[in-house]
């Protein structure tokens, strides 16, 4: 083989290898963008899914909370409280029809209090009355002048709609004492209700006491129903 195809064949084989080399740069350039993009990639789509995830656990934190209020709200009215509407007049001026009360159950019932009983009677319905006497006081009443009499002493009464009162053949006779653990209930309307005076009623077993109505919840705003005895603490 002479001097010139000698080097002929050199310079080939050097082509050749500088080719391979530069491919080989290439590919792992090549490699090197596609990791780097690949990182690149992840990195963009991390934050997404902390975005994601975040707002999910802010969506389940805030549902947790709701029922958590829901359940405690509902457990409460079910056990302490509960909401009773006012049907008719029988509690004017006091009470009017379509107004909401919160109603708390109590161990004992006095004089003053408004009630709501379950007690079965003629119109089969939950009654809502004040409580005038309790059990072992005794009852009178002067249909005449209007005036209720508990063992004895006449009654101050501010909170009745008016001053007289008008004697029905359903009533019971007076005086009348009350059994013990009952209550005797009448209506603030005392000519519009049907109550404990009537025979159809009678004095109510504290059984079937739903429990004290302590606020009223509709119309907003008028909640108190015994701001007669702020007016009659006022004047004394």
């Amino acid at each position: 083989m002479s001097q010139n195809e000698m080097n002929t064949e050199l310079e080939s084989v050097n082509e050749t290898e500088t080719v391979e080399t530069s491919v080989t740069e290439n590919l792992e350039e090549a490699l090197v963008t596609e990791v780097d993009s690949g990182k690149a990639k992840k990195e963009e789509i991390k934050p997404e899914i902390d975005k994601k995830t975040k707002f999910q656990l802010n969506v389940y934190d805030f549902v947790s909370i709701v029922m958590t209020a829901f359940i405690i709200i509902a457990v409460i009215f079910v056990f302490a409280f509960r909401l009773v509407g006012v049907k008719g007049e029988s509690m004017e001026n006091t009470l009017h029809g379509n107004d909401w009360l919160v109603t708390m159950q109590k161990s004992e019932y006095v004089y003053g209090d408004i009630v709501v009983t379950t007690k079965y009677n003629y119109f089969n319905e939950p009654l809502i009355k004040r409580v005038i006497a309790t059990g072992g006081q005794t009852v009178d009443i002067d249909y005449s002048t209007g005036t209720v009499f508990v063992d004895g002493e006449a009654l101050d009464e501010p909170y009745t709609k008016e001053d007289f009162m008008i004697e029905k053949i359903d009533y019971m006779q007076f005086p009348y004492t009350v059994p013990e653990g009952y209550l005797f209930c009448m209506g603030d309307n005392r000519n519009g209700s049907t109550d404990s005076r009537s025979t159809l009623i009678g004095a109510i077993d504290e059984k079937h006491i739903m429990g004290k109505a302590v606020i009223r919840l509709l119309p907003f705003g008028d909640f108190d129903i015994y701001d007669y005895e702020q007016e009659k603490q006022q004047e004394e």
